[in-house]
């Protein structure tokens, strides 16, 4: 038999919770330098230069960073913005 309870409160802090916990994944290419990606996560992203250069190393090294975490409505404007200077980005 089922536990199923149609009478089960749902926890919407929890609901919300899991929705921010969406990642803007930044992808390796063999296109853009060092120096473009950090400046672009610098401008778009608001990294501060040494935050952008770990970012940029992690991405070389493992082939992909989350570089913000946050809500879906947060981070689309940021994922645009990069793929406009020609960064390959994912929401995940």
């Amino acid at each position: 038999m089922s536990n199923y309870n149609p009478k089960t409160e749902i926890d919407v802090s929890e609901l919300l919770k899991e929705k921010e916990e969406n990642h803007l994944v930044l992808h390796n290419d063999d296109f853009n330098t060092f120096q473009w990606v950090i400046d672009s996560l610098v401008v778009i992203c608001k990294h501060d230069r040494e935050q952008a250069e770990q970012c940029s190393l992690i991405v070389h090294h493992n082939g992909k960073c989350a570089v913000k975490d946050g809500a879906m409505e947060k981070l689309k404007p940021l994922k645009d913005g990069l793929i406009d200077r020609g960064l390959s980005v994912t929401i995940e």
